[in-house]
């Protein structure tokens, strides 16, 4: 039986005109369809309009929808094909753009140097990563399934697990 806060149950609820159900499910995914829109090497006015366009899209086909609880991956399917589209629409390549970081309250020097050192080397690992292990593992800090994560990246679910260690084990040997 499917929970009240289920997505399932938040797409029978929106069916119906539930405005504070397609309030919880905007929240609940909205933060993934960014980070979609945002790996395709989009800026915020153009990932703001795949967002947008993805949740009208949402709303034009809700009542189709045959498997209410499958509703994550039909978004991040449907926000990776809106944003394939305008990239090719806009005729330029789609370089991958970090997602915003949150500010965490202040360590103290000694931890900021260890810490910047490492995300350097972090980072300049990642750049010399595959696009889609690099797409992948920035993804999935926001994917809240495998399945989501699947659809975003057009792979089959039983894929993104193999995917995934074997993307962080490239990762793990490239930082000293």
């Amino acid at each position: 039986m499917a929970h009240k806060d289920g997505t399932d149950e938040l797409v029978v609820r929106a069916r119906a005109g539930d405005g504070d159900a397609w309030a919880r499910l905007v929240e609940r995914h909205s933060a993934l369809l960014w980070s979609i829109a945002r790996s395709h090497g989009l800026n915020d006015a153009d990932a703001g309009d795949v967002v947008q366009t993805t949740w009208l899209r949402l709303v034009e086909r809700i009542d189709g929808l045959r498997d209410p609880a499958a509703t994550g991956c039909w978004l991040a399917t449907t926000a990776r094909n809106e944003s394939l589209r305008l990239v090719r629409r806009k005729g330029r390549d789609a370089p991958l753009v970090p997602a915003p970081r949150r500010p965490e309250p202040e360590p103290g020097p000694e931890r900021i140097v260890v810490d910047r050192d490492r995300l350097g080397r972090v980072g300049t690992a990642l750049d010399t990563l595959p696009h889609r292990c690099r797409t992948l593992l920035r993804l999935f800090a926001l994917a809240p399934t495998h399945a989501e994560l699947a659809a975003a990246l057009g792979i089959p679910v039983g894929s993104v697990a193999p995917t995934r260690a074997r993307c962080l084990e490239a990762l793990r040997r490239l930082v000293p």
